[in-house]
């Protein structure tokens, strides 16, 4: 592959995005990229998106949660001082982060991802996780979040035997 060759990568996005200049013509978002079931093979890109019709949609459509195709430039530090970023020209919404239906509860939760598993932390609820993979298959619900490991653990091992 050519050093200045476009590259693909899926992700979903981590948090909020933000406008790159006052007017909102560029935006800046952090894609959450996990190539493989391991949690030290997840990096967070920073991404930046020059063309004005994609960074609207980028600010005004998107929202944490979803699972993104970006395609687009990676620039490499040239100092030690630069960050590295992905300069986007194209973006695909593969799937749309699940909408909350009580805004009250979004404030207080947080859907944290490990590897290829999805959790719920509800400050509000009475603490326990409820687990599920990013494809949507229920895990089960954890007692609390020191239980999360053992209830993956268990997960695998009944997928891994072939059964559910």
């Amino acid at each position: 592959m050519a050093a200045d060759a476009p590259i693909a990568l899926d992700g979903f996005l981590d948090e909020e995005t933000v406008p790159g200049d006052l007017h909102g013509s560029t935006a800046r978002f952090r894609l959450t990229v996990s190539p493989t079931d391991e949690r030290t093979d997840e990096m967070i890109l920073p991404c930046s998106v020059a063309d004005s019709e994609l960074a609207h949609a980028v600010i005004h459509d998107l929202v944490p949660g979803d699972k993104l195709r970006v395609t687009g430039y990676l620039r490499l530090p040239r100092t030690p001082d630069e960050p590295m970023w992905l300069v986007v020209t194209a973006l695909t919404v593969l799937e749309t982060a699940p909408l909350m239906s009580d805004p009250a509860a979004v404030a207080t939760a947080v859907i944290e991802r490990y590897g290829p598993y999805v959790c719920w932390f509800d400050a509000e609820d009475s603490g326990e996780v409820p687990v599920w993979t990013e494809a949507g298959v229920w895990v089960g619900t954890a007692g609390d979040p020191g239980a999360l490991g053992e209830l993956i653990e268990a997960f695998e091992q009944r997928q891994g035997a072939g059964g559910e």
